[in-house]
């Protein structure tokens, strides 16, 4: 008799990040990602003590994909906060429900979005100091000042009412970074 395949705890998280990207963090049940990895729900139970924990390990597979995601986002334009913006835009546009759990719902813990944000990579830290070495006065407030418009374009992003295009996007972040930088071109 053939011994039956072993379900790992990568083959479940895999499953559960797969699932999340797909239809939602609210869709990730033990009965669908049991069907989705071809098992009972048993072997998520043995690996997860409830499926708030399992939640958390795709919360926490989610901020790493962000990061990533960031990282390798094509450079648009140097100004500070600009390819930030950009990149965090077409986050929500390409990875909606990614993005949903990471900035929309309850499971940050206790992070802040800022922490969120600067992540391990101390992405908004570089941008402040950038913006700070550029002769912006008050850096933290500018970004403060982009990140309403910035989050608030991802988060229209997400209904279909931002249909900016790329090149509109980068015109109106490098237009709200002059602004309110107090910097000339």
């Amino acid at each position: 008799m053939a011994r039956k395949a072993t379900v790992t705890e990568n083959m479940i998280l895999d499953n559960a990040f797969a699932l999340m990207q797909e239809e939602g963090f609210e869709q990730v049940t033990a009965r669908r990602l049991a069907a989705k990895t071809g098992c009972s729900t048993q072997p998520i139970f043995r690996l997860y003590e409830n499926m708030d924990q399992l939640i958390g390990d795709v919360y926490k597979r989610s901020v790493v994909f962000f990061e990533n995601f960031c990282r390798f986002y094509p450079k648009r334009d140097e100004l500070p906060f600009v390819n930030l913006g950009m990149a965090y835009i077409e986050f929500a546009t390409t990875e909606k429900n990614t993005f949903r759990l990471l900035f929309l719902s309850g499971h940050r813990g206790e992070k802040s979005m800022y922490e969120l944000l600067n992540g391990s990579t101390g992405m908004v830290s570089r941008e402040i100091a950038k913006a700070k070495t550029a002769g912006v006065g008050n850096p933290g407030e500018l970004f403060m000042k982009m990140w309403i418009f910035i989050h608030g374009a991802a988060c229209m992003s997400l209904t279909g009412d931002f249909d900016l295009t790329e090149k509109e996007t980068l015109t109106l972040l490098i237009n709200v970074y002059r602004e309110y930088s107090g910097l000339a071109e």
